[in-house]
């Protein structure tokens, strides 16, 4: 007998079917037990009344696997209205020690250091799976809205040569008798990669650090990048930004709208055209000095709360940041060369997307090298192949955990990342 999922029981009613997964919570009342098995897709209601398997079901442990047998049974008060009766219950490994917390709660009642350092039994819990479910859906939404339009994905090296890819701290590792740093993102690989594909996006991971001890800030997260040739400025790349969200929340939409109910959450809508603000603009409105050279939380919380009060968005972009807090190859703006092609995208109040438009001719890397007074050589396998030819271009990349995070309502990255990697932890 073929084992089915939770949600395949309403098309079995009047059937045998065998069932499997973890023993969720057992109530043991006084004429009846009922045991709760979960598995991947949900819960199972199973109805004890034979005296033997009620016998055994008392030496069973929470989390416990199990193997159910049974007929099942139309019941609308039973979770996806059937229950199972008549059981066979074997046991397919040993008595499961509980974890420290009751995974059966609707919330999890533990800290979330304690979440943490039990993470392989916490994120069992509905809650904490409901968001790496609603991760990964982002994930194939940004795959799928990006592949309908030519992009190509591109895989890149995560342990680089030098640390010269942005102003972060690194990681340094011994590579072989040689020093080599943990990448902190893939930013000029995925610049020369236009240079063969013209559009291409990344998943992976990038390791910044830096001694950040926040509910925003991971040492290791996972990075969506996107770079793409052939733009007038970096409009064109805000566009295929809006373009990439509304993919990525369709995504979430379709496959992940348990996980949605689960936490009782709804997916914002992504205006036609995302508002956009001039960052001296920002900053009047954030009520910041107008020397501010960049904006602060508390700046982005106030224009979050101007997008949603003016705009009914949840979405912002705020373009035009000053070049002296921009990478040397960020495009300037050519009518205010002090201001860049350059943007974040606020999300709700947060600091989610950074892009813009990329310097793309040869001289033009010199010149901002020098006037940084920065060397050649540690850059010059990536400025060499501008020398070869490359197309205007610009791209953009968003934090995964931050976005989830943003979306699920957490208060903290961590919740909603499996095992994160901060100051502090290391481990599991």
């Amino acid at each position: 007998m073929q084992r089915i999922l939770s949600t395949q029981l309403p098309a079995h009613v009047g059937r045998t079917v065998r069932i499997a997964g973890w023993v969720h919570r057992r109530r043991l009342l006084k004429s009846v037990a009922f045991l709760i098995v979960r598995d991947a897709a949900g819960l199972s209601q199973v109805v004890v009344t034979d005296p033997a398997v009620r016998a055994a079901l008392e030496k069973l442990t929470e989390e416990t696997v199990v193997e159910v047998t049974a007929m099942v049974v139309a019941n609308p008060t039973a979770p996806a209205g059937v229950e199972l009766t008549d059981p066979t219950v074997r046991p397919l490994g040993p008595a499961a020690v509980p974890p420290p917390f009751d995974l059966y709660r609707p919330t999890l009642t533990a800290t979330l250091p304690t979440q943490l350092d039990h993470a392989p039994t916490a994120l069992r819990h509905p809650t904490r799976s409901a968001a790496l479910r609603i991760s990964a859906a982002a994930v194939a939404g940004f795959r799928a809205t990006l592949d309908a339009r030519d992009f190509v994905e591109i895989h890149t090296p995560k342990v680089v040569g030098s640390s010269t890819e942005s102003g972060a701290n690194v990681f340094a590792l011994d590579w072989f008798g040689r020093p080599a740093y943990l990448a902190q993102s893939p930013q000029f690989y995925k610049q020369l990669m236009v240079g063969v594909f013209e559009r291409v996006y990344e998943v992976g991971p990038v390791f910044r650090a830096e001694p950040h001890d926040t509910v925003r800030h991971l040492a290791q997260y996972t990075s969506l990048d996107v770079e793409l040739g052939f733009v007038a400025d970096h409009r064109d790349v805000m566009a295929v930004l809006r373009a990439t969200l509304a993919g990525m929340l369709a995504g979430v939409a379709d496959r992940a709208g348990a996980a949605m109910m689960t936490l009782g959450i709804g997916l914002p809508e992504v205006p036609a055209e995302i508002p956009a603000v001039h960052f001296t603009e920002a900053l009047r409105i954030a009520g910041a000095p107008a020397d501010e050279p960049d904006l602060a939380p508390a700046h982005e919380r106030a224009l979050g709360e101007w997008a949603r009060a003016e705009h009914g968005s949840d979405f912002l972009f705020v373009t035009g940041y000053p070049m002296a807090k921009r990478p040397f190859y960020t495009h300037p703006d050519p009518r205010r060369p002090a201001y860049s092609n350059g943007f974040d995208l606020l999300f709700r109040g947060m600091e989610l997307v950074t892009g813009g438009q990329r310097l793309h001719r040869y001289e033009d890397y010199l010149a901002a090298l020098a006037a940084r007074g920065e060397p050649v050589e540690p850059y010059a396998g990536y400025v060499d192949a501008f020398r070869h030819g490359m197309p205007p271009h610009g791209g953009f990349a968003i934090g995964l955990e931050r976005f989830v995070a943003r979306l699920t309502g957490a208060a903290n990255v961590r919740e909603v990342t499996a095992f994160p990697r901060d100051l502090h932890r290391l481990t599991p």
